[in-house]
């Protein structure tokens, strides 16, 4: 983004960027010209010469607006032969001695200063203003971009900037994915609705629209938010194709924006920074969620799901690994009281599908949520897993409960030696419901199912008095893993002897 001082635009019929073209390219290698050639130089220095360039543009803005991206390319430092704090108060300390009047007496203050800091008159006098800005040293220029990608980049943050006063915009893009991924990373409220017959002019195939609500339609403007809000047209303008029509505050009247991909492109550079994830309470959960090791698989921004002549994609799904079940979750956190009321009209709308709604108590109303047949839970800081998996608990029973009628009485397998867990990937079920299936030719030892040959021939091999670390060579023959549990069925207990072993005994 460019300072506001710094916006360009036009008023008649509308509000519009006046963009840069090829035409001022030239203006842009003269600016990045001059910041090259006064590396070394200080910032008072650099700005004569800029000034130069202003008087013989156009527009002073211009010129002021590529050097404000380039200035963020430049390391500045202060240059000076003493810190000029020490500088100050030697100077300042000898001052008051002297008494200083006259040149010959500001000359004697410097040279007390200069002795008392063991360094020379020309010294301290260098050093006493060398840390305010205008005298800072440009030490280096290392700019992105050329001529021709600095006015890319310059169209860009026009536009980021005359965005920033937006109250709403609506987006058309052949990538709504990548939209809806930066909306969410940004923090940003927003909806996504079908367009009708009459107001379809589908961008790249896609008939949908991407309404978010600007700053100025908070209680409260925010830089912070502004910012957001503007920094998503990089995200927008890396599609090939799409437009954006924005509602601008404009000193009090409301006037109308329009971009498009051919408008502002993204230069082939990616920025210094990114805009970094705001962790918040969707991060947090997932983070924990994930690491529990559930039988769902957390998916993030998944597929859109119908309301009505809307579409709402929820914060979450939750995909049972078991069959093809999913759970939408969304996490409804602190909005204002009209973007509730949108949210709640979405819900109402959406049917024929699962979805855990997680409510901040501060919005009150977790009791609509219910209303509207889906699943309330309240949370307040942050979302409780046990909360959650409370609720998943309940499709689960009903899952395994469906898959338990699928599966016949008695099971067959065809291993000698297969894990529970093998099974239930083999079968598509959870290892829970195979409890109430029979497996007449093998025998439940811990968590794997053995034929009685194989126990046979391992009681046979194992003797007591044997090491742990021999038995275990016998178990690993016969693929058998859970040597704790084999040795207790086979009737042995494991002495163990510290740290370095153990003995098989009998029991």
């Amino acid at each position: 983004m460019l300072t506001k001082d710094l916006l360009r635009v036009s008023r008649r019929g509308g509000y519009h960027p006046q963009f840069a073209d090829e035409d001022h390219e030239q203006v842009a290698a003269r600016v990045i010209g001059c910041y090259q050639g006064h590396v070394g130089e200080r910032r008072e220095t650099l700005q004569e010469a800029l000034s130069d360039i202003e008087r013989e543009s156009e527009d002073f803005k211009l010129v002021r607006g590529f050097a404000k991206l380039l200035d963020r390319e430049a390391t500045w430092e202060v240059q000076s032969p003493l810190a000029p704090e020490d500088a100050r108060e030697a100077a300042f300390v000898a001052g008051e001695a002297v008494g200083v009047v006259t040149e010959g007496q500001r000359a004697a203050a410097l040279d007390r200063a200069a002795e008392r800091l063991d360094a020379t008159p020309e010294a301290v006098e260098a050093s006493l203003y060398a840390d305010l800005e205008s005298r800072e040293g440009l030490a280096a220029v290392d700019p992105r971009w050329s001529p021709a990608e600095l006015v890319e980049q310059y169209n860009l943050s026009l536009a980021q900037t005359a965005l920033f006063d937006a109250t709403e915009i609506r987006i058309r893009s052949s990538d709504p994915k990548a939209v809806v991924s930066a909306l969410k990373r940004l923090r940003l409220l927003y909806e996504i609705r079908r367009l009708p017959e009459s107001e379809r002019r589908a961008v790249g195939g896609n008939d949908r629209e991407v309404v978010v609500t600007g700053p100025d339609a908070l209680f409260e403007k925010t830089r912070r938010y502004g910012t957001r809000f503007a920094r998503l047209l990089r995200t927008v303008a890396k599609a090939a194709e799409w437009r954006l029509e924005a509602t601008v505050d404009d000193r009090g009247t409301e006037r109308e924006l329009v971009l498009t991909d051919a408008d502002v492109t993204v230069p082939g550079v990616e920025p210094v920074t990114e805009v970094t994830y705001d962790s918040g309470v969707e991060a947090e959960f997932a983070r924990r969620f994930e690491s529990l090791e559930l039988d769902w698989t957390l998916v993030r921004e998944p597929d859109a799901v119908a309301a009505g002549e809307h579409v709402v994609i929820p914060d979450f799904a939750l995909d049972y690994e078991f069959g093809d079940f999913r759970v939408y979750f969304e996490i409804m956190g602190f909005w204002t009281p009209e973007y509730v009321e949108k949210k709640l009209a979405r819900l109402e709308a959406v049917a024929d599908v699962e979805l855990l709604v997680a409510v901040d108590e501060s919005l009150g109303v977790g009791e609509e949520i219910e209303a509207r047949d889906h699943r309330a839970i309240p949370y307040s800081g942050s979302v409780r897993i046990k909360d959650v998996r409370n609720a998943l608990r309940r499709y689960e029973e009903e899952l395994q409960a469906n898959a338990a009628e699928t599966l016949p009485e008695e099971r067959h397998p065809k291993a000698d030696v297969v894990t529970l867990e093998a099974l239930s990937e083999e079968y598509g079920v959870s290892k829970q419901t195979l409890d109430d299936v029979s497996f007449p030719d093998h025998e439940r030892v811990g968590g794997t199912l053995v034929r009685a040959a194989v126990l046979d021939a391992v009681d046979e091999a194992v003797t007591p008095g044997m090491s742990l670390a021999a038995v275990e060579d016998v178990l690993d023959a016969y693929d058998l893993s859970e040597t704790s549990a084999v040795l207790s069925r086979l009737g042995y207990a494991v002495e163990w002897e510290g740290l370095s072993g153990g003995t098989v005994r009998e029991r």
